[in-house]
């Protein structure tokens, strides 16, 4: 039976459901998962909220009464001795294994004392205009106590991939069944009753609103078009709402759950990825890319290396908000053999990929690991790739 993993994470459960709800809860599959939250403030004593998440997952939320964000070290002087006495109190959890999703909560290890650790990296966090200071000390830390390290593109494994021994690339996959129910073809969905009264072409978007999205380019679609619908979905953090673009046929429709989605995805002409280039899209690789192509609908995007590399030849590209304008033009005028030539790229690269098989992979290597926690961690590999579509792998 596998160790119980104890998950350490700066992402809330029931916030935007991507990568780590998809990982962990296949692998709460065979064995007990515990995610360790950011704490929240509450007066009174400092406690742990225990929240039954999924089967098999959950969620331990620290509430304490200091008033900084994330894991501070003040918040750690806090939530170190709960952990700790959680664990120790806690039957079901014997000898575990560590998750770690954000380094800053990397000290939090010494409260579970795993057998294995494993730093699952979706984002070069440090690359965030709000990244808190001492984080790549953090990071330092945690590689040099790591045992594996994920992750979430080809960007960050070329970028981590001579700092650990043991360094897999594991790119985000997609539930396609879920977003294949928005297909051309497929059962009709409930028109949502925010999106239902918007007239077509539509073009839309899921996802966190915030720094990384390409304002200049939202405004641009709107503002070229005013016979378009642009549809922005998605919870808006990190910057000022009142920043965004407003025009009569941009809207944004809000945070919407994992089950909402291919609803909204199924009312849209095409699928827009207008990240600004940054320091903190350098490094990205957009879980949704795949969720648009599990629907088989156009999609437009900013050059970015982990869109653009592997799936040039499917997605189309535009790098300034006036040809990204030309790209969603072509999109809606393509022609019924160059649309098809699309869907067939994008079934390919699905038929090679999905969060149970990306899950299982991930496993066996941690179990691997918890078997032999000291032993010398394997040769640096590349686990997975973004298959580009005319790939033979």
């Amino acid at each position: 039976m596998p160790s119980p993993l104890v998950v350490l994470s700066h992402l809330r459960w029931d916030f935007v459901y991507q990568r780590p709800q998809h990982v962990l809860s296949r692998l709460a599959a065979t064995r007990p998962v515990f995610v360790v939250e950011e704490p929240v403030h509450a007066d009174g004593s400092p406690r742990l909220e225990a929240i039954d998440a999924a089967l098999g997952v959950t969620v331990l939320r620290p509430h304490t009464p200091v008033g900084e964000p994330g894991f501070s070290d003040a918040q750690l002087d806090v939530v170190a001795p709960l952990v700790r006495r959680w664990a120790v109190e806690t039957e079901a959890l014997g000898a575990c294994d560590a998750w770690v999703y954000t380094p800053l909560a990397t000290p939090l290890l010494d409260a579970v004392e795993p057998r294995a650790v494993v730093y699952d990296c979706m984002d070069e966090l440090s690359a965030f205009d709000h990244a808190p200071a001492g984080l790549l000390d953090r990071e330092r830390d945690l590689l040099g106590r790591a045992d594996l390290v994920f992750t979430g593109g080809p960007s960050l494994y070329r970028a981590k991939k001579d700092r650990h021994s043991s360094v897999h690339c594991f790119p985000s996959s997609v539930d396609a069944a879920h977003f294949g129910q928005a297909r051309p073809g497929a059962p009709a969905l409930d028109e949502p009753a925010d999106q239902r009264d918007l007239a077509h072409p539509r073009l839309g978007f899921f996802g966190v609103i915030d720094e990384r999205l390409d304002r200049d380019v939202v405004a641009a679609l709107a503002a070229a078009h005013p016979e378009w619908q642009v549809v922005m979905v998605g919870p808006v953090v990190k910057i000022d709402p009142a920043e965004l673009p407003q025009a009569p046929n941009l809207h944004w429709l809000g945070g919407k759950t994992y089950d909402e989605l291919p609803a909204y995805l199924a009312g849209w002409d095409v699928c827009l990825l207008p990240f600004a280039r940054n320091r903190s899209t350098e490094f990205i690789s957009p879980t949704k890319t795949l969720e648009y192509f599990a629907a088989e609908r156009p999609v437009v995007s900013t050059p970015i290396t982990d869109v653009a590399d592997p799936y040039g030849d499917i997605v189309r590209l535009a790098d300034t908000p006036a040809a990204f304008v030309g790209a969603c033009e072509a999109a809606l005028d393509a022609g019924d053999a160059d649309r098809q030539r699309r869907t067939e790229a994008m079934r390919a690269v699905l038929a090679r990929t999905s969060w149970d098989a990306t899950a299982a992979a991930m496993g066996r290597l941690l179990d691997a690991a918890s078997r032999a926690p000291s032993a010398h961690p394997p040769t640096p590999t590349h686990s997975s790739t973004p298959a580009r579509a005319t790939s033979t792998l």
